[in-house]
């Protein structure tokens, strides 16, 4: 383990990282000081931070003490550290792709050690291993495995992902060339959010970590280097007023998580005089008795600057990295005679390598393969626009961003989105034209760019059928932010995307060559039918054409959810235990359907009636849609949620807000049945004095309302969400809908179909699973749309 520091009394404590263990025990530590972890790492993985946040009951990672103020976390792992903490991080977060150099289709358990529940227990022994005091205990991120610190058993097992493996994106079978990317842009986390997340929090320059200064003692700063001290990035460290140039030097490199020998550094001042052994500094600059030592007393500069002495050799580190060896390096000695050549040679039996012709041309082929490597960045570019040939679109990308066609290709073409997806063969020019996205802008449409790694669709084990996570981070009072770093530590971040960042296109063509998947969609009505709508716009180009989908309701209707069974709202369940209901909930078989809008007059506002009507327009519904009084209070709400979005965070404020824009209408009186007429499978139908008239899909309406009724009639049949029929209700006002949402009326049977045709009058309030516009006069048809929809559920 590595760990240096002093006994108090049956307690060993470490001085440089805090790790606290009986005496007793310290022979079968297993845990490495925070000073080694990261040589002992062969292959390293950067995490990737977030913005800081305050996080109770945890402890950092690397001075192992609570996390009492604004720290960060890795949203891929559970590393959590302080914010004066972070550069000593070890980079050890989890391998979630491959890059083309170590590709393996092996992995052991990736353990990260405490932050545990306190009621966490070993897998072997049984007995507790978690703590609220202190870092305690193990568990893998991958498979979720806990184990005690002192428990070897299992350790070098290979990890199988535990009971989740069935829906996880195996690592080996997904491939990203990430250089030039940071993390962020390589799991797509979005940089709004970060900068929204972290807007109040301003990071200190330097770093202390001290308590609260001791008065026998004195402060120093202490720089590792020059750029450090361009970067005014430093380490405060607390000495004796009166204490030996070795002391401090000691002190210093503990600061920076440094074990080695601290006669091979020393200290200088800014103007770079050295301080040597033998001189003594005190309050007037006078020596003293060498035999004292080098002391420093409180009158010094107080920055200093660490750096090592000059040696005629220096020791370096080789990794195996593609050997499976049993070590993670060796040490070398090297001076300024050494090559390559040489240290190649002398490394090699070191590691059980003979230093053969054969062996040290396979070494000389592995370098050269790695240099020579092919490069290929998937970089999806949205926001262009619809309908354009490739050529078209290659035209636009070479006028806008000044693609260089000799290392970027188009890929594949989204015609009806306005998408490409670009290959890329050079990492400088992914990268440039990654950041010039962001600030280009085509027909008044900013561009929209997201790294997408490659699965390989051939290596994902026949018994797996990976989860394509969707989340609307914006929906359910924003507690999709939560969910989307849960689903990120719990699965393969590659398969989580943010609908807010690329919409669903990004996920879905990454998982086109997938043979079999199914989707999660957390967000409100609204994000369901926004994803399923692209889904039956893309689903032609799937290898799994008909994926199931399953719902978690973050929204403040989430009709559909209630009817699948997953319930009115989320409310902060835990995640797994939703994976898991995801894992173990059937296919259910789901009408959806296509609306034709064809306005035949001039949008509302052009001037002087010159403009041409707008050009049809086609949506697919999944709930319900409703024309009148119903689109109006929809309408209306979107429009207070668009003036103060940041009010709109809580379903109770929603409905709300849907209550206050209700009574608003109360006494508004219109007569919707004299503007619209409707024709159900041919045959013309009178209706009545309404208000408001809707065609539903599901038995839920309005957050849960049963707008048919459960009576029965010899008119229709009994409604089914996969019958190939929709029901048409009406609703004479507010009041009326109102008592529908409260249980005490139905709402007014006019008519059951699967093939409807109404002629609006004049401009009408129009909404289509919740998400309204004001439609100009002309025609709307309604018809089934094929294939039905795999939703995820239970019965």
């Amino acid at each position: 383990s590595n760990h240096s520091g002093v006994a108090h009394g049956s307690y060993f404590i470490s001085t440089v990282c805090n790790f606290m263990s009986h005496e007793k025990c310290l022979k079968n530590v297993k845990i490495p000081c925070s000073c080694i972890a990261p040589s002992l790492v062969r292959v390293p993985v950067a995490h990737c931070f977030g913005p800081p946040g305050l996080y109770k009951r945890k402890f950092c990672a690397v001075c192992r003490k609570s996390l009492e103020s604004p720290a960060f976390r890795c949203e891929v792992c559970e590393l959590h550290v302080h914010t004066d903490c972070i550069l000593f991080a070890c980079s050890d977060c989890r391998q979630c792709h491959q890059d083309g150099h170590l590709d393996h289709d092996t992995y052991h358990h990736h353990w990260r050690e405490g932050n545990l529940s306190s009621s966490a227990r070993c897998e072997f022994c049984k007995k507790t291993c978690g703590s609220s005091e202190v870092l305690s205990g193990m568990r893998c991120e991958w498979c979720g495995i806990l184990v005690s610190l002192c428990k070897s058993s299992g350790i070098f097992q290979e990890c199988t992902f535990g009971r989740l493996r069935n829906m996880i994106l195996p690592p080996s079978c997904v491939q990203l060339f990430s250089r030039n990317f940071s993390k962020l842009h390589c799991f797509r986390i979005s940089e709004n959010l970060q900068t929204e997340s972290g807007k109040n929090f301003k990071g200190p320059q330097g770093s202390s970590g001290l308590n609260p200064p001791d008065m026998g003692k004195q402060t120093l700063k202490i720089f590792d280097g020059n750029d450090a001290v361009k970067r005014n990035q430093f380490r405060l460290i607390s000495v004796p007023r009166i204490a030996k140039n070795e002391e401090v030097v000691e002190a210093a490199l503990r600061a920076y998580y440094i074990n080695d020998d601290q006669q091979e550094y020393e200290l200088q001042t800014f103007t770079q005089q050295v301080l040597l052994s033998d001189d003594v500094i005190n309050r007037n600059d006078a020596a003293e008795d060498s035999n004292l030592g080098s002391v420093f007393r409180e009158s010094v500069p107080e920055a200093w600057i660490i750096r090592a002495k000059p040696k005629d050799e220096e020791v370096i580190r080789i990794y195996p990295a593609w050997l499976k060896v049993g070590m993670a390096y060796v040490s070398l000695r090297v001076n300024k005679d050494s090559t390559v050549q040489s240290v190649i040679k002398e490394v090699l039996p070191l590691l059980g390598r003979q230093t053969s012709i054969r062996q040290m041309n396979q070494t000389r082929f592995y370098i050269v393969e790695n240099s020579k490597s092919i490069v290929q960045v998937n970089l999806f570019v949205g926001g262009l626009p619809p309908q354009l040939s490739p050529e078209e679109y290659t035209n636009i990308l070479k006028e806008e961003l000044a693609i260089k066609t000799n290392v970027v290709s188009v890929s594949h073409v989204y015609q009806a989105q306005g998408a490409v997806v670009l290959q890329i063969s050079c990492f400088s020019e992914a990268e440039r034209i990654y950041m010039l996205v962001k600030d280009t802008v085509v027909n008044d449409k900013p561009l929209n760019a997201v790294v997408i790694p490659a699965v390989m669709a051939s290596k994902i084990p026949q018994n797996c059928c990976p989860l394509l996570v969707f989340v609307n981070p914006k929906s359910g009072g924003l507690k999709g932010r939560d969910l989307l770093y849960s689903f990120r530590k719990l699965l393969n971040p590659h398969q989580v995307f943010e609908l807010t960042n690329g919409g669903p296109l990004p996920g879905f063509h990454t998982f086109s060559k997938v043979p079999s998947f199914r989707v999660l969609v957390c967000g409100g009505d609204g994000t369901v039918g926004w994803v399923l709508g692209a889904l039956e716009e893309i689903r032609h180009k799937l290898v799994c054409s008909e994926p199931s989908v399953a719902i978690l309701p973050l929204g403040t209707g989430n009709d559909l959810g209630r009817v699948l069974r997953w319930g009115a709202g989320y409310s902060g369940e835990d995640p797994y235990s939703i994976l898991v209901s995801v894992d173990e909930a059937d296919d259910v078989l789901m009408d959806r359907w296509t609306i034709l809008l064809d306005a035949e007059e001039p949008a509302e506002g052009a001037e002087n009636g010159i403009a041409e009507p707008e050009p049809p327009k086609i949506v697919q519904m999944n709930n319900y849609c409703g024309l009148g009084i119903d689109a109006e209070l929809s309408l209306d709400f979107h429009h207070a949620r668009e003036e103060e979005p940041g009010k709109f965070n809580s379903r109770f404020h929603n409905k709300g807000v849907y209550v206050k824009v209700g009574l608003q209408k109360i006494s508004h009186t219109r007569n919707l049945h004299k503007d619209i007429k409707l024709q159900v499978d041919q045959h013309e139908v009178e209706l009545p004095s309404i208000e408001g008239l809707i065609f539903i899909n599901i038995p839920s309406w309005g957050s849960g309302a049963d707008l048919w009724g459960s009576e029965s009639d010899n008119r229709f049949e009994k409604p089914r969400i996969d019958d190939g029929l929709l029901e048409v209700v009406g609703v004479t006002g507010v009041v009326h809908m109102g008592q529908v949402q409260g249980g005490f009326r139905s709402g007014i049977r006019i008519a059951q179909g699967s093939y409807f045709r109404v002629t609006l009058l004049k401009p009408i309030p129009v909404q289509v699973d919740g998400e309204p516009w004001i439609q100009a006069p002309g025609q709307i048809i309604i018809s089934a749309a094929g294939p039905k929809v795999l939703g995820v559920g239970f019965s």
